[in-house]
């Protein structure tokens, strides 16, 4: 049973095979292992596709971020249509709380992302800011439309 998200609902293509779930992930195209996290990242993409206007071909899953001698991964960077990170979104599961932690995970990764809009969701809350100059966070009410 999957968890009712504080998002729109939105169809999305499941699959079972060998007793294993999986979804389909439209960044993708392809199928990927149903995980409490990634029903929330399938979920948020299709909000913000469909209520936020951001095309999809502006997207990238798991983009590797290097920092120092570790190598992490960020779960949804967007594009702007110049190339430049606009976005960078961390997902975690409905169950795992937001904090301070996840913002400074996040804030670790856009040091090498330059991202000027940060946001998290856990599928239940969304929290979303700004990186201001200085390094400090403004955080906004809710998550900008994509600017064409």
């Amino acid at each position: 049973m999957l968890p009712k998200l504080n998002l729109p609902e939105y169809e999305q293509r499941l699959k079972q095979e060998n007793g294993k779930h999986f979804i389909f992930c439209r960044v993708r195209k392809k199928f990927l292992v149903l995980t409490p996290e990634e029903w929330v990242r399938q979920n948020l993409i299709s909000y913000l596709i469909n209520e936020l206007n951001y095309p999809v071909s502006l997207m990238r899953i798991e983009r590797e971020v290097k920092g120092g001698n570790r190598t992490k991964r960020a779960d949804l960077l967007i594009y702007n249509t110049n190339g430049k990170p606009q976005l960078l979104v961390e997902c975690k599961a409905p169950t795992e709380k937001l904090g301070k932690e996840t913002f400074f995970q996040l804030g670790r990764y856009n040091r090498f992302i330059s991202a000027p809009l940060l946001l998290i969701s856990n599928g239940m809350q969304h929290y979303c800011c700004r990186v201001l100059e200085n390094n400090e966070f403004n955080f906004l009410d809710e998550i900008p439309a994509h600017n064409k």
